[in-house]
């Protein structure tokens, strides 16, 4: 299995909701392009709070989602939770927490959303190290 590829999207503001939002963006992207999407919160109320963002971040958007673990036997093409990674199957993992998940390499992109505050800032310098130290090589987007 190949490594995956890292993408850090470095936003240029510190909005309350531009990570969220990016996020669901991202997620629209990879589902019409037939791919299968992982969204890692921090929490229960990240999750709660994607889950209803991505229902309404683009009037004619429909984007296929559910909470994991899964209420249903049928998996959508996207999934939003705070379980380990390493346990959903999905082509593209989006780190919405500031730690580096679990079995990321597992998937074949991995994407990490920054903004301009201090504690985000912070964590994804972090993280980019420690992908770097892994031997992986991530690359960075500004947006």
């Amino acid at each position: 299995m190949a490594a995956p590829r890292i993408d850090f999207y470095v936003l240029p503001d510190r909005q309350e909701n531009s990570r969220a939002l990016i996020a669901c963006r991202l997620a629209d992207k990879a589902y019409s392009l037939g791919h299968t999407v992982y969204i890692l919160t921090a929490s229960e109320a990240q999750a709660a709070a994607l889950d209803d963002l991505l229902w309404t971040f683009r009037q004619d958007s429909f984007i296929p989602h559910e909470r994991y673990p899964l209420a249903s036997e049928e998996s959508s093409p996207v999934l939003i939770g705070t379980a380990s990674p390493a346990a959903v199957n999905a082509r593209v993992l989006i780190n919405f927490t500031f730690t580096l998940p679990d079995g990321f390499e597992r998937f074949e992109r991995v994407v990490e959303l920054v903004d301009q505050q201090p504690e985000v800032l912070a964590a994804s310098r972090e993280r980019f190290k420690q992908y770097r130290e892994r031997g992986f090589i991530p690359e960075s987007h500004k947006l």
